[in-house]
């Protein structure tokens, strides 16, 4: 609306800010035409010309005010209800000035999946009422109020609602659709109810098709929640309470493998549900836990949406409509799901919370972890991290009072945690196969194993035959010609060398290009080769692997299954044989070699391989059978495995902490990674120079600016990587040298590539 001050000349008029998908720091106002002014609110998505395109934005604030030179009208609204509530938009602003990343950026993160590509494709805004339900086969049962009036409501008529047939019809018509599951799980015996207010017309019942989803494939029965150890009752009471008080406040629930952080997850969903509150449940690898998935089904039915990558892109808008229409209020899903559409929330659950992969390593680089506790507490919700391991980040937290820390100390069927045993490989040799990575120890363990009729897993966090193939003339290993990295050679993919950061891929090479020898070795030892050896070796052993060559989405659960059917006796597998998976008949745990995660150029190296071991450990013994646990290694005093070999959580806590305080490292300051690269290796070098002198120039003494220095992996996909590197315990020193390095970065030229990395996990 153009509004007109009598007083003066000056046009006033309806302005908004819009957050536009382009990698500029900025935000852009526009005109709101008077026929769009209703619509033209905080969160609503928007079609802007922007040159001579027109982008997709959406709406950060609106104001009245003189309108700046060449303003332009928006061209249309798309929604009728905000697509990003109003609290998520907040959220996401605060994010993006944390991380220092474009706003238009951050805001794409929570718009609907269809919406993301071309603007001009999708500027009609019929999109929440298009009726994409074609693509699901069940169908689920919703209750839906009607206008009729109640009946009898002014004559205090016998037919008048009553009750809890009266509080049913209060509920729906306040909240709009409800499934019949949801009303029969608040009020118990619903459905009498529910029948007798439909026929009076109050209500509605309707069939609707429920996502076709792999997750939700197959039925799941409901549960009977068990009884809860002590253990389990008191971090329940604990984060109901503050649930119950509506209270803003993290809690580290640390509990050994096996001990029943997910039942403490379920009751304290229940309650927030109880509340009408959302859920937000964070997982690593959804693809990796479809049996955390499977549990909540049982406990809560179908009224769950599951965020995940395996769905089709108009999966993901029915899923992502359902969440903004608030039809479900519990939301599952990896990192992105951190940026559903949910209101309301009450409760916001991190499983694993150590797990580097909550780290976006790619476009806006945040960690969901992090910023789960910073959306939990902008919406006064509790939020609840759960690990076996945790982060000295999260331990931190709780050290310093700004995390509560519950603990379950014992596995919650009482059973023994796995025994451990060192295989010191500068002693012990290799057993029959010959092969030095299955020691004999090993191999007799295997045996008895197999005798006993029980199952193994034999983790190797290196995919592929061999992991590299070397020239036994001049002593050359064949490399990736984009990369700074070895070819690791697959056989069963046709006899190729592949890297494993750009994915080249070429047949076996016959001779070398150095000096022309046909005499080349495969060298070292892979997921697949392993296999192959134990097929050799235990020829009646039924084999199956896990890793990203094999399994990927659906294939991952049907390998899963076979184990849990036990029709698998011997699991070989990468990191995916860590993530959770509960297989009561597996017994023996097996790592190959322990020193490829302690021998990491990484701070965090002795940390991520600490929780490797105890997180690996964990897939023993947790039926009723007792496991143990054989960790070969050429390195048997590393502190990560020595406080692994005695389930010593708290002890290697304490000391990697001495070591970080000593070090200056997180979570004793804060790091920032400035990444550089180029396609020629001294213009990036040149302009990584000029990064650091712009950042020492702004520097205060407590910020240390180390570089700039070649990456550990100096060359990716055909361009050449340095990193500059800011240290310090003064967030705002360290944010004021930031700024200045980010200004520096502007006038870099165009083929040169520098990338802001706050709190990095990975210093490659």
């Amino acid at each position: 609306m153009a509004l007109f001050d009598a007083g003066s000349h000056a046009r006033m008029m309806l302005l908004v800010d819009v957050a536009l998908p382009v990698p500029l720091a900025r935000i852009f106002t526009y005109e709101v035409p008077s026929e769009l002014v209703a619509r033209a609110t905080t969160g609503a998505r928007v079609v802007c010309p922007f040159g001579t395109r027109r982008l997709i934005g959406v709406v950060l604030g609106a104001r009245e005010g003189e309108p700046p030179d060449g303003v332009k009208r928006l061209h249309s609204v798309l929604d009728t209800m905000p697509a990003v509530p109003a609290d998520l938009v907040l959220f996401l602003r605060d994010l993006a000035s944390y991380y220092m990343a474009p706003i238009g950026e951050v805001m794409r993160l929570a718009l609907p999946p269809l919406e993301k590509e071309d603007s001009r494709a999708l500027a009609e805004p019929t999109l929440f009422d298009s009726g994409m339900r074609g693509v699901a086969t069940r169908t689920v049962q919703w209750v839906v109020a009607t206008d009729a009036p109640d009946l009898g409501a002014n004559e205090g008529s016998a037919d008048a609602p009553r009750g809890q047939a009266a509080a049913i019809l209060a509920h729906v018509r306040a909240t709009g659709d409800v499934p019949t599951a949801r009303l029969a799980a608040l009020w118990g015996n619903a459905r009498p109810a529910i029948k007798k207010l439909a026929s009076h017309n109050l209500v509605r019942i309707e069939e609707r098709e429920a996502p076709r989803d792999p997750f939700f494939a197959n039925a799941v029965p409901r549960d009977t929640p068990p009884v809860l150890t002590d253990a389990q009752r008191a971090a329940v009471d604990a984060i109901d309470a503050a649930l119950v008080a509506r209270e803003a406040k993290t809690f580290l629930l640390h509990g050994v493998t096996g001990s029943g952080k997910t039942e403490v997850y379920l009751h304290a969903i229940a309650v927030a549900r109880a509340q009408e509150r959302g859920v937000l449940v964070l997982v690593p690898e959804i693809a990796l836990t479809p049996q955390l998935v499977a549990r909540f089904r049982a406990r809560f039915g179908d009224e769950v949406a599951v965020v995940h990558s395996g769905l089709t892109v108009k999966e993901r808008l029915v899923m992502w409509q359902r969440i903004h229409r608030a039809e479900v209020d519990v939301v599952i899903g990896a990192r992105s799901a951190l940026f559903a559409p949910l209101k309301n929330i009450g409760l916001v659950i991190v499983d694993e919370e150590h797990d580097s992969s909550f780290k976006q390593e790619e476009g806006v680089r945040y960690h969901a972890r992090d910023m789960a506790i910073f959306r939990a507490h902008r919406c006064g919700a509790v939020c609840v991290l759960g690990t076996a391991t945790p982060s000295l980040e999260t331990e931190h937290l709780a050290r310093t009072g700004k995390a509560t820390k519950l603990r379950l100390p014992g596995r919650a069927r009482t059973q023994a945690m796995p025994r451990v045993s060192i295989v010191d490989l500068r002693r012990i040799g290799p057993g029959p196969t010959g092969d030095k990575r299955i020691s004999l120890h090993l191999h007799r363990a295997i045996e008895d194993t197999l005798k006993a009729k029980e199952q193994a897993i034999l983790f190797l966090n290196r995919r592929g035959f061999a992991p590299s193939v070397q020239c036994q003339g001049c002593g050359v290993i064949a490399s990736c010609p984009s990369c700074s990295v070895a070819l690791t050679f697959h056989k069963r993919a046709g006899a190729v060398v592949r890297c494993h950061y750009c994915e080249y891929e070429r047949p076996m090479p016959t001779q070398c290009k150095a000096c022309g020898s046909a005499e080349l070795a495969l060298e070292g030892l892979g997921t697949e080769k392993l296999e192959e050896t134990l097929a050799k070796a235990f020829p009646e052993a039924r084999i199956a692997r896990l890793d990203r060559d094999v399994a990927t989405g659906k294939t991952v659960e049907k390998v899963l299954d076979r184990v849990r059917a036990r029709e698998v006796d011997i699991l070989v597998g990468t990191q995916m044989v860590t993530k959770g998976h509960d297989l009561p008949f597996v017994t023996l745990v097996g790592v190959i070699n322990a020193d490829a995660a302690t021998s990491i150029p990484d701070f965090r190296a002795a940390e991520r391989a600490f929780q490797l071991l105890v997180q690996v450990a964990g897939r023993a013994g947790r039926g009723d059978l007792a496991g143990r646990v054989l960790v070969q290694t050429y390195n048997p005093e590393h502190p990560a495995i020595t406080f692994a070999l005695r389930h010593d959580v708290p002890g290697f806590i304490e000391q990697e902490l001495a070591n970080r305080r000593e070090l200056g490292y997180p979570p004793y300051a804060r790091v920032a990674l400035i990444r550089i690269d180029a396609v020629d290796e001294n213009e990036a070098r040149d302009a990584a120079q000029r990064v650091a002198e712009a950042a020492r120039a702004a520097s205060a003494p407590s910020v240390a600016v180390l570089g700039p220095a070649p990456a550990p992996l100096a060359r990716l996909r055909n361009r050449f990587r340095f990193r500059v590197m800011l240290r310090s315990a003064d967030r705002a020193a360290l944010r004021r040298v930031l700024v200045a390095a980010d200004k520096a970065r502007a006038g870099l030229p165009r083929d040169v590539r520098c990338i802001l990395d706050i709190d990095p996990m990975q210093l490659l």
